[in-house]
Protein backbone atom coordinates (compact mmCIF):
# COMPACT_ATOMS: atom_id res chain seq x y z
CA UNK A 1 0.00 0.00 0.00
CA UNK A 2 1.60 3.37 -1.09
CA UNK A 3 0.80 6.33 1.39
CA UNK A 4 0.36 9.44 -0.33
CA UNK A 5 1.70 12.45 0.95
CA UNK A 6 -1.50 14.58 2.30
CA UNK A 7 -1.62 11.21 4.23
CA UNK A 8 1.57 11.93 5.62
CA UNK A 9 0.68 15.25 6.97
CA UNK A 10 -2.80 14.34 8.04
CA UNK A 11 -0.61 11.50 10.33
CA UNK A 12 2.22 14.07 11.33
CA UNK A 13 -0.41 16.25 12.24
CA UNK A 14 -2.79 13.85 14.16
CA UNK A 15 0.34 13.05 16.32
CA UNK A 16 1.48 16.75 16.93
CA UNK A 17 -1.88 17.71 18.12
CA UNK A 18 -2.24 14.46 20.59
CA UNK A 19 1.18 13.92 21.30
CA UNK A 20 3.25 16.81 22.27
CA UNK A 21 1.87 17.42 25.29
CA UNK A 22 3.90 14.03 26.58
CA UNK A 23 6.69 14.44 24.16
CA UNK A 24 7.28 18.17 25.35
CA UNK A 25 7.54 16.32 28.71
CA UNK A 26 10.17 13.83 27.50
CA UNK A 27 12.30 17.04 25.92
CA UNK A 28 11.91 18.64 29.56
CA UNK A 29 13.33 15.86 31.25
CA UNK A 30 16.14 15.89 29.45
CA UNK A 31 17.03 19.26 30.92
CA UNK A 32 15.28 21.53 28.14
CA UNK A 33 13.13 24.59 29.23
CA UNK A 34 9.66 24.99 27.91
CA UNK A 35 10.57 26.92 24.94
CA UNK A 36 13.34 24.45 23.81
CA UNK A 37 11.21 21.34 24.65
CA UNK A 38 8.65 22.69 22.30
CA UNK A 39 10.95 23.44 19.69
CA UNK A 40 12.80 19.87 20.18
CA UNK A 41 9.10 18.05 19.80
CA UNK A 42 8.48 20.26 16.41
CA UNK A 43 12.03 19.43 15.10
CA UNK A 44 11.17 15.44 15.86
CA UNK A 45 7.88 15.93 14.39
CA UNK A 46 9.50 17.75 11.26
CA UNK A 47 11.67 15.23 11.02
CA UNK A 48 9.25 12.20 10.17
CA UNK A 49 8.73 14.30 7.04
CA UNK A 50 12.37 13.69 5.55
CA UNK A 51 12.51 10.12 6.63
CA UNK A 52 12.69 6.72 4.98
CA UNK A 53 8.74 6.22 4.17
CA UNK A 54 9.23 3.26 1.68
CA UNK A 55 7.74 -0.33 3.18
CA UNK A 56 11.27 -1.04 4.00
CA UNK A 57 12.13 1.87 5.96
CA UNK A 58 12.62 2.29 9.30
CA UNK A 59 9.55 3.94 10.51
CA UNK A 60 6.94 2.66 11.74
CA UNK A 61 3.74 2.30 8.93
CA UNK A 62 0.84 5.05 9.56
CA UNK A 63 -2.02 2.60 10.44
CA UNK A 64 0.45 0.56 12.96
CA UNK A 65 -0.97 0.97 16.46
CA UNK A 66 0.54 3.45 18.92
CA UNK A 67 2.76 1.25 20.74
CA UNK A 68 4.71 1.54 17.53
CA UNK A 69 5.07 4.74 17.50
CA UNK A 70 5.60 5.50 21.00
CA UNK A 71 9.10 4.27 21.31
CA UNK A 72 10.22 5.80 17.29
CA UNK A 73 8.57 9.33 18.74
CA UNK A 74 10.24 9.40 22.33
CA UNK A 75 13.73 8.05 20.46
CA UNK A 76 13.49 10.95 18.02
CA UNK A 77 12.57 13.78 20.56
CA UNK A 78 15.41 12.51 22.76
CA UNK A 79 17.82 13.19 20.02
CA UNK A 80 16.33 16.23 18.98
CA UNK A 81 16.73 17.28 22.75
CA UNK A 82 19.78 16.72 23.08
CA UNK A 83 21.21 18.32 20.13
CA UNK A 84 19.22 21.32 20.86
CA UNK A 85 21.20 20.93 24.57
CA UNK A 86 24.84 20.27 22.78
CA UNK A 87 24.09 23.32 20.69
CA UNK A 88 23.38 25.68 23.82
CA UNK A 89 26.31 23.72 25.95
CA UNK A 90 23.94 22.33 28.37
CA UNK A 91 25.53 19.73 30.52
CA UNK A 92 23.13 16.82 31.71
CA UNK A 93 23.94 12.89 31.72
CA UNK A 94 21.71 11.38 29.00
CA UNK A 95 19.05 8.71 29.98
CA UNK A 96 19.42 5.14 28.55
CA UNK A 97 17.13 4.96 25.67
CA UNK A 98 15.94 1.67 27.09
CA UNK A 99 16.83 1.97 30.83
CA UNK A 100 14.07 1.72 33.66
CA UNK A 101 13.00 5.44 33.03
CA UNK A 102 12.06 4.43 29.59
CA UNK A 103 8.40 4.37 28.58
CA UNK A 104 8.16 1.11 27.68
CA UNK A 105 4.23 1.07 27.08
CA UNK A 106 3.70 4.42 26.27
CA UNK A 107 3.94 7.68 26.84
CA UNK A 108 1.48 8.15 29.95
CA UNK A 109 3.87 7.64 31.97
CA UNK A 110 5.17 11.24 31.45
CA UNK A 111 1.45 12.30 31.42
CA UNK A 112 1.63 14.26 35.09
CA UNK A 113 4.62 15.89 34.47
CA UNK A 114 3.09 17.51 31.24
CA UNK A 115 -0.15 18.41 33.62
CA UNK A 116 2.28 19.72 35.80
CA UNK A 117 4.12 22.39 33.56
CA UNK A 118 0.85 22.96 32.05
CA UNK A 119 -0.16 23.90 35.88
CA UNK A 120 2.26 25.75 36.52
CA UNK A 121 1.95 27.99 33.14
CA UNK A 122 -1.60 28.72 33.52
CA UNK A 123 -0.48 29.76 37.07
CA UNK A 124 2.20 31.94 35.81
CA UNK A 125 -0.72 33.58 33.66
CA UNK A 126 -3.02 33.90 36.10
CA UNK A 127 -0.22 35.71 38.48
CA UNK A 128 0.44 38.15 35.71
CA UNK A 129 -3.03 39.25 35.56
CA UNK A 130 -3.19 39.69 39.33
CA UNK A 131 0.27 42.17 38.61
CA UNK A 132 -1.33 43.89 36.12
CA UNK A 133 -4.35 45.22 38.48
CA UNK A 134 -2.01 46.28 40.98
CA UNK A 135 -1.80 50.21 40.83
CA UNK A 136 1.42 52.13 39.51
CA UNK A 137 3.55 52.49 42.08
CA UNK A 138 2.82 48.54 44.04
CA UNK A 139 3.26 47.08 40.36
CA UNK A 140 6.74 49.07 40.07
CA UNK A 141 7.64 48.15 43.80
CA UNK A 142 7.00 44.43 43.01
CA UNK A 143 9.12 44.78 39.72
CA UNK A 144 11.78 46.09 41.23
CA UNK A 145 12.07 44.15 44.60
CA UNK A 146 11.05 41.05 43.44
CA UNK A 147 11.54 40.23 39.82
CA UNK A 148 14.59 42.54 39.37
CA UNK A 149 15.97 41.96 43.18
CA UNK A 150 16.98 44.80 43.86
CA UNK A 151 17.55 46.35 47.34
CA UNK A 152 14.94 48.41 49.47
CA UNK A 153 17.34 51.28 49.03
CA UNK A 154 17.94 51.46 45.15
CA UNK A 155 13.99 50.98 44.91
CA UNK A 156 13.76 53.70 47.18
CA UNK A 157 16.10 56.03 45.55
CA UNK A 158 14.52 54.88 41.78
CA UNK A 159 11.28 55.84 42.41
CA UNK A 160 11.77 59.02 44.87
CA UNK A 161 9.90 57.51 48.32
CA UNK A 162 11.24 56.51 51.31
CA UNK A 163 12.99 52.37 51.96
CA UNK A 164 9.60 52.31 54.83
CA UNK A 165 7.16 53.56 51.95
CA UNK A 166 8.52 50.58 49.61
CA UNK A 167 8.40 47.84 52.19
CA UNK A 168 4.44 49.03 52.98
CA UNK A 169 4.02 48.56 49.38
CA UNK A 170 5.54 45.89 48.72
CA UNK A 171 3.20 44.06 51.76
CA UNK A 172 0.62 45.19 50.38
CA UNK A 173 0.84 44.34 46.84
CA UNK A 174 1.32 40.83 48.51
CA UNK A 175 -1.68 40.29 50.45
CA UNK A 176 -3.26 41.58 47.39
CA UNK A 177 -1.79 39.15 44.74
CA UNK A 178 -2.51 36.05 47.34
CA UNK A 179 -6.18 37.62 48.02
CA UNK A 180 -6.44 37.60 43.47
CA UNK A 181 -4.47 34.20 43.29
CA UNK A 182 -7.36 33.13 45.75
CA UNK A 183 -10.04 33.93 44.00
Amino acid sequence: MTTSEPDLLDHIAHLARTQSGPLAAIARSEGLGAEDAVDAVQDALATLLVLDQSPGGNMPRFDAPSSEWTPFLVTLVRNAARNKRRRHFLSRPHAPLDGPDAPVEGLADTRPQADAELQRAEEHVRLRGCVAELCDTQRAVVSLRMLEERAGEDVARALGISPGHVAVLLHRARQSLRACMAS
